[in-house]
């Protein structure tokens, strides 16, 4: 496997597109399964639109046209997140299709909805370098659990502090009508997609089902309030 130094040297001498092909059909041919690249460039253009939305799901559908579904999907996923609605979406699409047979290679990042996606799969192969993140619904371009949080401690330091009301209702006032309701429904959204994913997909084998289910949220909510991933090289299940 090539280091990035030696790609960009490759690439003088070859388009992008070139190598991208090359290097899917390498990885095709020893899987032996359909192999879909879905990546942005998030870490190149910041200040882009590089989120989920559901244009990508229009995508999705030019390029699984015409595969053999019965080999299954290994997808390749580079993402910061997006959309809930347009990540439930995709998601329920390709499991439809591939019939639940998808697995997710995580090269770098896959953030946010980009981590949902991937706890919908089969099963996820990372490396050393590989982050998935907190499950972390955005509203408004707003982070809804930090939004909570922020409330929640502008609730107590009043509180204790009556003297920073003033303070704390400047920050608040910002907020639009319904905008923690709208925060909580997105975080419970949120939650109840992946437990459905992670029971109807990777932990679908498991027995005692309820005790699982329980015991593997409990670990994961967890590992998301605490830190995030960044040194697995070995299979989630």
């Amino acid at each position: 496997m090539p280091d990035w130094g030696q790609i960009c040297q490759n690439l003088r001498n070859s388009s992008i597109d070139d190598m991208r092909r090359k290097y899917l059909a390498i990885m095709e041919r020893y899987t032996g399964r359909n192999i879909i690249s879905y990546y942005s460039a998030f870490l190149q253009k910041p200040n882009s639109d590089a989120s989920i939305n559901d244009n990508d799901k229009n995508a999705f559908m030019q390029v699984v046209h015409g595969l053999d579904r019965s080999q299954g999907l290994d997808l390749i996923l580079h993402t910061p997140g997006g959309d809930i609605t347009a990540t439930e979406s995709i998601v329920y699409y390709l499991k439809k299709l591939f019939d639940n047979d998808i697995r997710v290679f995580i090269p770098q990042i896959a953030m946010s909805a980009g981590t949902m996606i991937a706890l919908a799969s089969k099963e996820i192969v990372m490396g050393k370098q590989s982050n998935l993140g907190p499950i972390d619904p955005q509203y408004r371009g707003v982070s809804c659990a930090a939004l909570i949080e922020e409330f929640d401690t502008a609730c107590q330091d009043i509180l204790q502090n009556p003297h920073k009301t003033v303070l704390w209702s400047q920050i608040i006032a910002q907020y639009p009508p319904t905008f923690i309701v709208e925060c909580n429904k997105g975080i419970a959204l949120a939650e109840g997609m992946v437990k459905k994913w992670l029971m109807d997909n990777m932990f679908s084998g498991e027995s005692n089902k309820a005790k699982r289910r329980r015991k593997y949220w409990v670990c994961y909510q967890v590992m998301l309030r605490h830190l995030h991933i960044h040194d697995i090289s070995t299979r989630m299940n």
